[in-house]
Order: structure tokens, then C-alpha cells, then sequence
């Protein structure tokens, strides 16, 4: 039987990174995108809430409720960290009202993919500027992973993040690792990564990472078709749990 996971994406950027990891996953798998509104492009706290806000995902939600999706993820890292944990709780929730299965956020994967792999330190590459940054770095913290290390890019649109290409990417990840972390975490979903994950691996020796990645793990996971797979990191081919609620 086959598994259909959706993700609400908010504008277009590095979206096709879901259907790489779709042809990489094999034919059980469905991953179908819904784009929703972004009235402002920015890495800025006040655009950032506007783009995660519940109306806007609401009316994704439900086009991904008529498409029959065993679960739903709203793909933003930023767009969820930036109201806080109990905020991003309540974001989620409102998600699973509207699409009528069970709903994660990239910022919660990411803090599942931690625990699944039984992270406490990680390093932070981020492309955003230096306060929104720190607001996912407070993200981590309130679930037990420290940051030993925070880059932050400044890189302020989303659209501009899309256009880094593999060596760029690469280069990136790797000058922002830090001796003292079991893992280097990569939070933009406006960023390419899923087709270079076991070499961005390979190159730091540790796992990497990304939101996209996390996001569709956390996806399967939520539907029940968690199980190891290769080609995309340490994350998928460690051996799953039983799935279980957003905040893990």
C-alpha cells in the first residue's frame, strides 16, 4: 500500500527538492506540494509571522484534505519557529483541523530527527539573519539540543537561497560545522540540499540535517510508512520508532 504525505510550501524556492526525494524513494511514496500565500519574501520576524499565519495555512490545508494526504507538514522552518514553542504547537494543530490527519511543521521535525537520533549538540548553519537565527537556536534549546555553534548568512529571501547551487551548499554546510557537534543542522526549506545529503555526510563525518530532508521524514513517520531507506542521510537509514504526536 502506498503512503501520501503533503506539504504546505510557502512560495517557490528549493520546492523541488520533494519530488527528488520522491523519485528516491520509490513508488509507494507520494509527496504532493501545495504552495501557499507569501505576501512578503523576507527572513523578517514580522513577514515570517504573516506567512505562517493560520488563515494562510488553513486554506492549504484543506486543498491538501481533498487530495487524500495521510498526513500533512507545513514546510517552513522559520515560518514555525518564530512563534514559539507553543505557538508553533498551536500553528500545527491548526493544520491537522484543517487537513483532518495527523500535521508536523519542519521546526518540530527537526527537534523528532534530534531525538531519533539521540543528538544533545549540533552546530546551526543557517541562511537567515543573525535574530531569526537565534530564535531557532531557542527552538532547539527548549527541547534539550544545545547549539554549540550558530551561523547565520543574512541571506534575506527566500528566492535568493533557492539559487545556491551544490558547491555553494557544500562550502556552506561545511565552514559552519563545529568540532563539538554530533551534527550540523541546515534549517531553510528555501534551500537545495536533498540531492547531495550522503555527500555532505561524507564530507564532515557526522550527520547532516536539512529541512527538506526532516521534513519529509517526519512526514512518513507521521503516516506510518517510517522505515530505513538509503540515499538520503543517516536520518532515513537509521531504524524508526513507532510514529507518534508532532512534539515527539
Amino acid at each position: 500500500m502506498g503512503h501520501t504525505v503533503g506539504f504546505l510550501y510557502p512560495g517557490f524556492s528549493a520546492e523541488d527538492d520533494y519530488p527528488t526525494i520522491e523519485q528516491a524513494l520509490g513508488d509507494d511514496v507520494r509527496l504532493p506540494v501545495v504552495h501557499t500565500t507569501m505576501r512578503e519574501d523576507a527572513h523578517r520576524v514580522d513577514a515570517l509571522l504573516d506567512i505562517g499565519g493560520a488563515d494562510v495555512l488553513a486554506e492549504g490545508a484543506a486543498t491538501l484534505r481533498e487530495a487524500g494526504v495521510q498526513a500533512a507538514v507545513w514546510a517552513c522552518t522559520s515560518g514555525s519557529f518564530v512563534f514559539g514553542w507553543d505557538g508553533a504547537a498551536q500553528q500545527v494543530e491548526g493544520v491537522r483541523e484543517a487537513a483532518g490527519v495527523p500535521a508536523s511543521s519542519t521546526s518540530f521535525a527537526f527537534v523528532n530527527a534530534a531525538r531519533h537520533l539521540g543528538l544533545r549538540r549540533v552546530a546551526v548553519a543557517a541562511t537567515y539573519p543573525e535574530d531569526v537565527a537565534g530564535r531557532f537556536a531557542a527552538f532547539l534549546a527548549h527541547a534539550g539540543v544545545e547549539v554549540v555553534s550558530l551561523s547565520c548568512e543574512g541571506i534575506i529571501t527566500a528566492a535568493e537561497v533557492g539559487t545556491l547551487g551544490r558547491d555553494a551548499v557544500l562550502e556552506f554546510v561545511a565552514a559552519n560545522d563545529h568540532p563539538d557537534a554530533e551534527a550540523v543542522l541546515v534549517p531553510d526549506t528555501a534551500l537545495h540540499t536533498v540531492a547531495w545529503l550522503d555527500e555532505l555526510e561524507a564530507r564532515l563525518g557526522k550527520p547532516v540535517l536539512t529541512a527538506n530532508q526532516v521534513s519529509v521524514w517526519e512526514g512518513l513517520r507521521l503516516a506510518g510508512a517510517g522505515r530505513p531507506r538509503t540515499g538520503l542521510g543517516t536520518l532515513f537509514a537509521t531504524e524508526e520508532g513507532p510514529p507518534n504526536g508532532p512534539i515527539g
